[in-house]
């Protein structure tokens, strides 16, 4: 059987097509594997004001807003919680008055922190003695913090204070 030389150019075209077209194909490089991206660890919360470490693992924060000593809760993670203590006293001596001031601790109107009333006044210079009561009035926690090392943007008022 005799091909036609047109048909054998065309045969011999398609046939050394075929075998460059696989060649330039594996000649390319492979493409790179993608790596998985890295997720990027979360800074560890901060804790508002003076921080205090609790027996049981767990956190205070403590800040004077404005006029009144602030007491927030915090977990093991530091992140907020309830309070386990439903009230509390604090006590100080501040160099503006000439008596020993004692002030209670109650709830705050979200429930997530404790309250002084409106009495703390700068300087903010003194050692404040708190302390944490049950739900019986059995002592819960004592501790004491030296306003001093209060970070001086939560150390001002936030506002006019009252009585001056």
């Amino acid at each position: 059987m005799k091909l036609n030389t047109a048909v054998m150019k065309s045969l011999l075209m398609a046939a050394s097509v075929g075998a460059v077209v696989p060649l330039v194909v594996m000649a390319q490089t492979p493409p790179k594997p993608v790596a998985p991206k890295k997720e990027k660890a979360e800074p560890p919360p901060k804790i508002k004001g003076i921080t205090i470490p609790r027996a049981n693992g767990h956190f205070l924060g403590i800040t004077v807003d404005g006029v009144h000593f602030t007491l927030r809760f915090y977990d093991e993670k530091k992140k907020p919680e309830a309070p386990d203590a439903p009230v509390g006293a604090v006590r100080w001596n501040p160099i503006s008055v000439k008596s020993l001031m004692r002030v209670p601790l109650n709830p705050s109107a979200d429930g997530m922190a404790l309250l002084s009333p409106d009495v703390v006044r700068p300087p903010l210079t003194f050692t404040a003695y708190f302390t944490l009561l049950t739900q019986d009035g059995k002592p819960l926690d004592v501790f004491s913090v030296d306003l001093n090392e209060l970070p001086p943007a939560d150390a001002s008022p936030q506002g006019p204070i009252k009585g001056y």
